[in-house]
């Protein structure tokens, strides 16, 4: 009986400085942020139309300054912090090819990208970062359509006053 005892007192012990040693790490793991730093922007949103008379591009000028709209409607009276960076803007630009033709979209200026293929009569949308100046966008394989024309502003605005976001 003496050694079952031993053995069950022996066990406990051991079972008692595992659940330490796991509580002592966990106790350790915090977040390294500070909570009140600004949050990233939200990925601004630019419309694209191909035609096969010109690219169309809506707003033309971005990140100039404080929206005019607000990304989530319950902050529209509230302030939109700056962030003091010299970050590129990530952009969606969202996509409607209305030609028979699949193209591509090609972004000149400050930096240089293309898109994948936006196949005929078909919406698309395309991820870019641009930092801040003066881009031409033009569809490729169509000559006879125009460039649309796409300013990026320096203002950068935190997320941190929308809520509900991911």
């Amino acid at each position: 009986m003496g050694v079952r005892r031993a053995r069950s007192a022996r066990w406990r012990g051991g079972a008692f400085a595992v659940l330490l040693v796991g509580a002592a790490l966990l106790a350790g793991c915090g977040e390294s942020r500070h909570a009140n730093e600004p949050r990233p922007q939200v990925s601004r949103r630019v419309s694209v139309t191909i035609s096969p008379g010109r690219v169309i591009v809506q707003p033309t000028e971005i990140a100039t300054g404080p929206e005019r709209n607000q990304q989530i409607p319950q902050n529209q009276h509230s302030p939109q912090p700056p962030i003091k960076t010299k970050q590129a803007l990530d952009l969606t630009l969202v996509t409607a090819n209305q030609t028979p033709m699949d193209t591509r979209l090609k972004i000149r200026g400050d930096k240089k990208a293309e898109s994948g293929t936006i196949y005929a009569h078909s919406p698309g949308t395309y991820g870019v970062e641009l930092p801040a100046g003066n881009y031409t966008i033009s569809a490729v394989g169509m000559p006879g359509a125009q460039p649309g024309h796409l300013t990026v502003g320096s203002y950068r605005a935190s997320s941190q006053n929308d809520v509900l976001l991911p």
